[in-house]
This record gives structure tokens, sequence and C-alpha cells, in this order.
């Protein structure tokens, strides 16, 4: 870890807890032929409204590998690129690109409205004050600036499960649609934004692309995590790290991800699907890398409570399927040393034997695809929290 990132994790403000469900995690980077400035205005539905005391912490860095990797990587850093101005706002009762007039409160960082951002960097904002009625979203829209063509800023290119938008130029100041187009695949937010709120317990859900909620509905936060932060109640603060194609070889390699995951009280581990899948990993390697993060999550923080869920059922065949059902095996029976709980959501999520396998076909997001859909998202959170 470089100087930069020492002692500015999450925890180095304890007194903060997440302010959503919604995982911001980045698995991709943007490149640009030529320099630019653009607008990024995303509309987040929050934990709890009224008198909040909002900052964000960023991680200037690639979370997880895309496809293969030919576009972005796991732990690749961001470019050089500064924060032009951002707020915070009132995002009203529908999420339409405006915000409430009067309602915007920038976001500061040692005092200053702007920020330039070095390659792998960690910060913190400033706290910014905003009063949040009742069932309204919460806004949150930054103007950014690349300081050179090629790679600059890190951020989610999967579906939007959230409406966002953007412009170009800089327009964070605006309230009004003019200039704004709906963002697709184009999820650009800090990596944490939180709130002031003392909590029992902290819980980080890490995982892939169904952690992260893919395919269900945008807006309707009906992906599992999701779903347990609700049903917890705002007592326990939730980090959701789930990141689209994301595998634990990624989280296993020390990078940026990892440094995420050592943030927690208590860890939700639902890892595998890719690693076996794209990454092609045998079962011997996957249990391996999970063992591995668990060790450095525990040297970490001794006191950390790790639950490692079993690999979710995703139709393969062949080799795959072999591994996958060794891998699962394993977890049931003999987990990695360090795991305090197994969480089993193989067994929520997948038809009766012998073709465990295959999830339930109720539980697609589509006839093709065997990402969870709401209805499955439901389904894990009510047997996690009758479980936990």
């Amino acid at each position: 870890m470089t100087e930069i990132k020492e002692n500015n994790g999450v925890l180095s403000q304890p007194e903060y807890t997440s302010a959503t469900a919604l995982s911001a995690a980045a698995n991709y980077i943007m490149n640009a032929a030529e320099p630019f400035t653009h607008t990024y205005r995303t509309f987040i539905r929050v934990r709890e409204t009224g008198d909040l005391k909002l900052k964000f912490w960023h991680s200037n860095n690639v979370d997880s590998t895309w496809d293969k990797g030919q576009e972005a990587s796991g732990s690749e850093p961001g470019g050089e690129w500064s924060i032009e101005a951002a707020y915070f706002a009132d995002g009203g009762l529908e999420p339409d690109s405006t915000v409430v007039p009067g309602s915007q409160v920038p976001v500061t960082f040692a005092g200053a409205v702007s920020r330039a951002v070095v390659p792998g960097e960690y910060f913190w904002s400033d706290e910014a004050s905003l009063q949040l009625p009742e069932a309204h979203y919460l806004a949150f829209t930054w103007s950014i600036k690349t300081a050179a063509p090629g790679k600059s800023f890190p951020y989610n290119v999967e579906g939007m499960l959230v409406s966002g938008y953007d412009a170009a130029g800089s327009l964070a100041d605006s309230v009004t649609a003019v200039g704004f187009t709906e963002s697709d695949k184009l999820l650009v937010l800090p990596s944490y934004i939180g709130y002031k709120k003392q909590v029992k317990k902290k819980l980080v859900f890490l995982g892939d692309s169904i952690t992260q909620g893919v395919r269900t509905e945008k807006d309707g936060y009906t992906y599992w995590a999701a779903r347990i932060a609700e049903g917890l109640g705002t007592d326990y603060g939730l980090w959701n790290i789930g990141s689209g194609w994301g595998r634990a070889y990624d989280v296993a390699e020390g990078g940026p991800w990892l440094e995420k995951a050592k943030q927690a009280d208590e860890l939700l581990m639902v890892l595998g699907v890719n690693d076996l899948d794209i990454g092609e990993r045998s079962a011997e390697e996957l249990l391996g890398d999970l063992a591995h993060i668990i060790a450095e999550v525990r040297a970490a923080n001794p006191a950390v409570e790790i639950i490692l869920s079993t690999v979710p059922p995703f139709n393969f065949e062949g080799d795959r399927e072999a591994a996958w059902r060794k891998v699962n095996a394993t977890i049931l029976t003999n987990p990695p040393a360090g795991v305090n709980r197994v969480f089993d959501i193989a067994a929520v999520l997948s038809v009766p034997a012998p073709a465990e396998h295959r999830i339930r076909p109720e539980y697609m997001s589509n006839e093709f695809d065997p990402h969870p859909n709401g209805n499955a998202g439901k389904a894990v959170a009510d047997a996690f929290l009758a479980w936990y």
C-alpha cells in the first residue's frame, strides 16, 4: 500500500456509515481520445432521510476486471483528473434529472470546491449538511475534467440500477434537465457515500454482479443486498461492494477491492461464479483465493466476523459444473480457516437435486440469463434474515 493510501480508509471516519445499499464498485475505466469535461448526476435512495450529515470517500482505482482485462483490470489505478465541482441535493420524488431548486449543497475538499485527483489515490470529502424529505431521492452531481487523452477515472459499466444522467461541460450547479441525457452503463459515483450515524455493526457485502444486483429493476432496489439492508434496519450499516464480472482473484491480489473489504466489522463473501466461468479457474485455485482473502481480512482486523457463501448456481455444465460442485461441497463441509459462518445461497436459488447446479427458472432475469431477478432477491434476503 502506498503512502497516499495509508490511514485513509472508511474506518478512518468511524462516525459515518454507508448511506445506500447501491454498489458503486468500479469495473471499467474511462478512456477517451481527447481531454474533456463532463457532468454526472445520479439519483440514490438513501437508507434514512431527514437531517443528513454527508461526506464521501473515493478510490481512484478499478476494483475488478472487466471481461478478460482488455479494457480494465482489477487494481488498475485511475489516471489524473479533477473534480471541478460537486453537490448533494434533494432529488425530489422522481429521479427525472432535475433537482429541487435551492437544495444544492456544495461538496468541498479541505474547504476547496475543486480537487485534483492523482492515480491510485484514496481521499475523503468534507462533511455537507442536507435536509432530505421523506421518500425523496438524494441527488449527487459532479463535474469531472480529465487531464489528458487516454485512461482517466474508474466507473461501473453494468446496466444501470439507478437513474443517472450526464451532460457535456461543467453543469454540476444546474438544477434543470437542460443538457442532460439519460446515462446507459455509466455509473460514475464516489466509491462510498456515508452519513453520520452510529450503528451496531458495519457489514460489507463483497461479491460480483449477483451481489451488485445486476439485471434487477432500475430504481427498484429489489436485489438481495438492498433487501437485506432494509430488513436489518438502519441500526446496521451495509456497504455493498459487489462488482459486475468481479472474481475472487481480483480481490486476492491485494489491491483496492481488498482494502474495501477490510473495512468491515462483518464481511459477507459471495464470490466464484466468474472465477469458474470467464476466469477458467479450477476448484482448487478458487478455494485458494477465497482462503487468501479471508486470511488477509482477518490479519487486518482479528475481530472481524466473516460469512462465506456458497457459489450461486449459474447453469454451469461440464468441467465448470464439476468445479462448482467441488467448491460448494468444500465450503459446506470444510470451509477455509477464519470463516465464522457459512450461508448457503445456492440452496435458496437452486432447483432440486440432482440438477442443483441450475438456478430455478422463476429466479432468472430472463429465459437465457441466470442472473437472479428481484423475486430471487426477496427469496435470498428472506432466507438470510431468518438465518442471520
